[in-house]
């Protein structure tokens, strides 16, 4: 039979949607490579969210076949679904497939056929159970596309308008889940805060979350939350929750006004500070990131100093800073007052010392506490160690190599942080 080899660009969506394509091509009898080039498919599910991942895609594709021109090279995800058109005419490209074509891939191979439908018709949400799954956390897709229009983003133009999936089917994943022994689920999507609201009787994400709390997973996190869908009603179960892990990441994008004005997004940034406040006072020692994009058209240097100013002010634990990135089809794009790319990436550098600080300072309050951690199903490749990852967020090493402890969750006190910047503990 052929083998096949998956690349993964961009989010945790792309990551599980890449999951479900091995398991088809298994199920269809072909072989996984471990080597990119030496395999007779290349499949590359592909990220969108900044021009430079674009960019990455093609340069990733063309690469590999200037290796192997035999290979067949397989191109899906968001840059497969917003430039098909242009991608269709390179000639190392073979196939395109669409993001709700993905899944498709085997009959595809087969008649050597490309098919992106317009992702805009795509009305229900396309459930594919995992049967199979070698990670530690389970991954669980509950939504996909996005009704938010922000000035800067592509993803509805890549995704399509909000759908989300049945408690029903999230149920049975999780029941697959944990009869294979995973402790830990992630839900995400792609704005899983806008999940159950195209239900014909519309429903809060919250509601998902009492379903899962009475389910025999052991723990689950969340993905990414627009600030203004988590309410003190959220909040309140959260904290009494027996299963959810304290690890917040707050779609933020900027703190200051005018910029979040000019973004589309419908909040300000005291309701970001003071959620975040409110967060750090209501669970132990929370993990809360966020992202955050500088440079974005007509941010002057008073508006980039109250976002830094904010920032710094903050009880973030962790900001992942992004130069603004123009994407066409955008409202942004076509904004004037564009920031040159010397001064996007001074204000990058800028905050990024801020992020860095706050991490460290995160992670020095954390020693000498006492949690749990989920130990990873491996040993680190490097040291042999085991390792696992605290509720809230932290990788912690143990200076232990009993792989009888490999997925399982242990009560641990983080004791270190040694010169080479890992966390040590030791079981109690």
């Amino acid at each position: 039979m052929k083998t096949f080899f998956i690349k993964t660009h961009g989010c945790k969506a792309n990551q599980l949607e890449s999951n479900v394509i091995k398991e088809k091509l298994l199920n269809a009898g072909y072989i996984e490579s471990n080597k990119n080039t030496e395999t007779d498919i290349y499949i590359l599910n592909s990220c969108s969210v900044t021009e430079t991942a674009d960019i990455e895609a093609l340069r990733t594709l063309r690469n590999i076949k200037h290796k192997n021109p035999h290979i067949i090279t397989v191109l899906t995800g968001c840059s497969a679904q917003i430039n098909a058109e242009k991608i269709s005419d390179m000639d190392f490209v073979d196939i395109i497939l669409g993001n709700n074509d993905k899944f498709t891939v085997v009959e595809a191979l087969k008649h050597q056929k490309s098919n992106v439908q317009d992702i805009f018709t795509v009305e229900e949400f396309n459930n594919q159970l995992i049967h199979t799954y070698s990670k530690t956390r389970g991954y669980l897709k509950i939504q996909d596309g996005c009704n938010n229009y922000c000035s800067y983003c592509t993803i509805p133009l890549a995704r399509g308008k909000s759908r989300s999936n049945s408690i029903e089917n999230i149920l049975e994943q999780i029941k697959i889940y944990t009869d294979s022994d995973i402790k830990e689920v992630v839900l995400t999507g792609i704005h899983i805060g806008q999940w159950g609201e195209d239900f014909s009787d519309p429903q809060k994400l919250i509601t998902l979350l009492e379903a899962i709390e009475n389910t025999e997973i052991q723990r689950y996190r969340l993905g990414s939350l627009n600030p203004l869908e988590v309410d003190d009603k959220m909040l309140n179960f959260l904290s009494q929750s027996s299963k959810f892990c304290p690890h917040f990441h707050l779609s933020l994008q900027s703190l200051c006004d005018k910029t979040l004005k000019n973004m589309n997004r419908h909040y300000s940034a005291q309701t970001c500070l003071d959620l975040i406040n409110q967060i750090g006072e209501m669970f132990k020692l929370p993990f809360i990131g966020s992202d955050i994009i500088v440079g974005f058209p007509d941010e002057n240097e008073t508006d980039f100093e109250i976002t830094y100013k904010n920032a710094i002010e903050s009880k973030l634990s962790c900001i992942h800073v992004f130069p603004y990135s123009v994407r066409k089809n955008t409202k942004a794009a076509e904004m004037t007052n564009q920031i040159p790319e010397k001064i996007k990436h001074q204000r990058a550098d800028l905050l990024h010392k801020v992020a860095n600080e706050k991490l460290n300072k995160f992670i020095t309050k954390n020693i000498g506490t006492k949690t749990q951690i989920l130990i990873e199903k491996n040993p680190d490749k490097k040291t042999g160690l085991l390792k696992g990852v605290t509720p809230n967020y932290l990788t912690i090493y143990l200076n232990n190599k009993d792989k009888t402890l490999c997925n399982t969750i242990q009560n641990i006190e983080i004791t270190q942080k040694n010169g080479s910047e890992k966390l040590f503990g030791k079981i109690y």
